[in-house]
Parts: structure tokens; sequence; C-alpha cells
């Protein structure tokens, strides 16, 4: 397996009956399907968000490990523009890159969540975008550990009238970089992200003729990568992965906690609406919320907001089904993080941070958390992520299924000849040609 190689394709929100559409209208997938393995339901992570999720897909550990545990960076009070978690200094323990760099490996990744700067990665696009009007793509690209070479030999050829989050026009864009990468540089372990599944469910809802257009374009890329391969001459040496990180339920509305923290002492709101302090703030990530607390010390403040939210539970009508306190997320979820509780959704509400009443919202297709469909919820909840594989270190045909998200990398690393002692997975051996060694 040495000299193996391994592409990682990410489809944000690809789920199981996507790959079983494919199998009943796509001859060619059919027919590379029967000839690769998998896991047909993969279970993710909690949150079910994309940034969480794709860093415990790149580290093979859970959320308590490596602290991403949010798509979007803490700032109370601030409802738009928040910046994400672009950079790959806030993960707390190494991933994959890593350890390929360690064995030897050359490493590339194209808009793979959470590797801005990712100084194991010789040849990275981060998901990073403009930052403002006078912010240009060039500078972001550099900025965020793209080096010149590499934009002007397979970014800049793109850039011409892209705008960044378009869909499919971006991962287009993604997939064209890729198959200059491999054509120019031949790494030996490249992981790329496409979000226009994800995209389109949050627009249209889970299964819609949007949706489908999307899968079909997945198809198209994932052959596309193949093909680059070939091209690089290095095709049968590499073997392909077709993952996903979680899936998607359809909602209704989103909800206010903090309409009612504030009502209730716990938020200070002046005569014009702005909040000037707080001591608990919901931080939403969509389909559940973490709530924190300015002083996690203060006892009478914890007791307080935990009854509050313990009577929206019970009432019913405030879109939570169930309270955690974050040691019992921790052992339930392997979540801990800077909060006191999560609150999970009733299965059609989603969570917001804004404080104006009325404290529910109707859906806002311009953020992903109050689209028609979307996330953040209990792994176990609604369609399934995927994990398909092919090439030649994989068998033919064994179909698992149900592993964890945390498995993933593990199997990664065991076919470049990594190794990954931090992980709190383990390498899918079953769907391994050497998988007993």
């Amino acid at each position: 397996m040495s000299d193996s190689k391994v592409i990682v394709f990410s489809c944000d929100a690809m789920v199981y009956e996507d790959i079983l559409y494919l199998l009943e209208t796509s001859p060619r997938f059919k027919e590379m399907y029967a000839k690769g393995s998998g896991v047909k339901r993969v279970k993710t992570i909690y949150p079910s968000v994309t940034y969480p999720c794709h860093t415990t897909m790149s580290t093979g550990a859970y959320p308590n490990k490596h602290g991403v545990t949010n798509n979007a960076e803490f700032h109370p009070g601030q409802l738009k523009n928040v910046p994400w978690n672009w950079f790959a200094d806030v993960v707390k323990c190494p991933d994959i890159f890593a350890a390929a760099k360690a064995a030897g490996k050359t490493t590339a990744a194209v808009f793979w969540p959470v590797t801005g700067n990712n100084k194991n990665i010789d040849y990275l696009v981060d998901e990073y975008w403009p930052q403002g009007p006078e912010d240009t793509k060039r500078e972001c690209y550099l900025r965020s550990g793209t080096s010149e070479e590499l934009y002007r030999v397979a970014v800049e050829p793109y850039m011409e009238g892209l705008k960044i989050r378009s869909h499919p026009d971006t991962d287009d864009f993604l997939i064209n970089c890729c198959c200059d990468i491999i054509k120019n540089y031949q790494p030996d372990l490249l992981m790329v992200h496409t979000g226009d599944v994800d995209h389109y469910r949050h627009k249209s809802g889970l299964f819609t003729p949007m949706v489908t257009a999307g899968v079909e374009d997945t198809e198209r890329w994932f052959y596309q990568l193949m093909d680059a391969t070939k091209e690089a001459g290095v095709y049968e040496k590499t073997n392909f992965f077709l993952i996903s990180d979680h899936g998607q339920m359809e909602i209704v509305r989103s909800v206010k906690p903090n309409v009612l923290f504030a009502e209730n002492g716990l938020m200070d709101i002046d005569e014009n609406g702005n909040m000037t302090d707080w001591k608990a703030y919901c931080h939403s990530t969509g389909m559940s919320a973490q709530i924190r607390l300015k002083d996690p010390t203060d006892k009478a403040v914890w007791q307080k907001t935990y009854d509050l939210l313990k009577k929206m539970e019970y009432e019913g009508v405030y879109g939570i089904s169930k309270v955690y306190t974050a040691e019992e997320i921790d052992e339930l979820e392997h979540l801990n993080g800077e909060f006191s509780f999560v609150v999970e959704t009733d299965g059609y509400s989603s969570f917001s941070e804004d404080w104006k009443r009325p404290i529910v919202a109707p859906l806002d297709i311009t953020d992903y958390r109050f689209g028609r469909a979307t996330h953040g919820h209990l792994p176990d909840k609604g369609p399934q992520p995927v994990f398909f594989a092919i090439g030649p270190d994989i068998k033919e045909g064994v179909y698992l299924e149900r592993r964890p998200t945390v498995d993933e990398a593990p199997t990664y690393a065991k076919i470049l000849g990594a190794e990954m002692p931090w992980a709190d997975g383990v390498a899918i051996d079953e769907i391994l040609v050497d998988g007993d060694k």
C-alpha cells in the first residue's frame, strides 16, 4: 500500500438515498459501485455541521479532542458576516495531512474546511473567500496558504468571472483546480470538498429536482478526477473515495432562545434594541445550539439558565426536544467546548441567535441554518452520509451498514502507510485488500 495514492471527494450533505438514485439511473455508476466497497450509512458527529464534521473526517478524532465545535467563530451580538473557522490553527490535534507528511508523502487540499495555512498541505486552496469589497480572490487565497506557483498553475486559470459560493460554478472551479494539481504534481493525498448538494438542499428541500441535478454533477466530477489521474499516469495506483459529512432534515421555522434569555434577565438590551451585555447566549449550530455563559463559574446564572431551558423543553413550543449539560453531551456524543448546555431540535425547528421578538421566525434561504432543510441535529436522525471507495487497495463488493466518520482518516492513513496514534477511530479493514495486516 505504501506506493498507493488517495483522492477523497467529499460532497457536502450527500446521503445514501442519493447513491440509490445513481444506482437506478446511471449504468456506469452501478458498474463502478459493484467493483468498490464502502459503508452505506455513516454515523457523523455532533453537531452535524460542515466544519466540525470535516475536521473529524481529517483528524479521525471527535470534537472533544480536535476542538472545532461550530462552523462559525463566537461573536456574541453579531448576527451577520460572522467569520467562520477558516484556519487550521484552531484544530487541537494532528490530522491526516500531518500523518501523510510524516510518512514522506505529498499532500493537497482544495476547499477542505478548516485547512487555511495548514503547514502539512503542500498544495492548498482553502475554503476561504474575499472578506470584503476591497479583498481580491488572489489576496485571500495567498493569505490562506496557496503558494504563488499553485495560484498561477491551478487557480488563476479558472478565476475570471467566478463568483465564489455560487453553484455549480464554484464546484466546477474546485474540480478543475484539483485536476490541474493532479496533472502537475501527482500528490499522494488529495482531499476536496464541494458544496452544491448541501446548498441545493438548504434552498429547495431534501429531495428535489435541484438536488438531483447536484447529485448528477457530483458523479460527473468524480469521473473527472479519475480522468485526470489517467492523464497524469497515476490512475492504476490511486484509490478514490466519495464521501459526505452529514445529512439534512426539513424544517418549517427558526426559534430564538435569546429572546427569552433577554426577557429573563440573562441579556441586556438597550432602548434601540441592541445587545449591550449578556450572561447567557445561544450560539446556533442550526438544528442544535450551544448555550454559552459569560461566567461559567457563576452557579446562580448556571442554574437560572438551566431551569429556563428545561422549562422551554417541557412546554414543547420552543423548538427544544432535549437539554443537555456539557457533561451529558460529552459522554453521549464526544462533544465539549466553551459552552455549558446544548439544546437539540424538535425535528422541524432551527435555532437563531437573534434576541428580537417575535420569538419564531420564518425560513430564510440566505442562511444555511434557516433554509428549507438544514442540519446540526443529532447524528442518528434523518438521511445519513455516505462512504464509497474504489481502487487497487479496495476489495470488491463489501458494503458495511454502519461505521463512524472517525474511522475514515485512519483508513486513508493505512493505505498510505501512515500512522495516526491520536485518532479515536480505526481503519475500516473490512474493505481493504490488506486490511488484516
